[in-house]
């Protein structure tokens, strides 16, 4: 079972790298609603690959963590 504090931790850091992520793609491509199509399709399958990188990586780290 996860703390709280690792949770909440998980959350913010998730949050910051989806921020990263985003703001690269939209540096990267600007301008038409096309291109607003083409970065919410980058950013979906960023996130999807980052998300189970991100999990799988924090399924590692014993920090937080309660032994029940």
């Amino acid at each position: 079972m996860e703390t709280r504090a690792r949770t909440l931790v998980k959350a913010l850091l998730w949050n910051a790298i989806g921020l990263a992520v985003m703001s690269l793609v939209g540096l990267a491509l600007t301008g038409s609603a096309a291109v607003g199509g083409v970065m919410a399709a980058i950013n979906t399958a960023i996130g999807l690959i980052s998300y189970v990188v991100y999990e799988r990586v924090w399924s590692r780290i014993r920090w937080g963590r309660r032994h029940v």
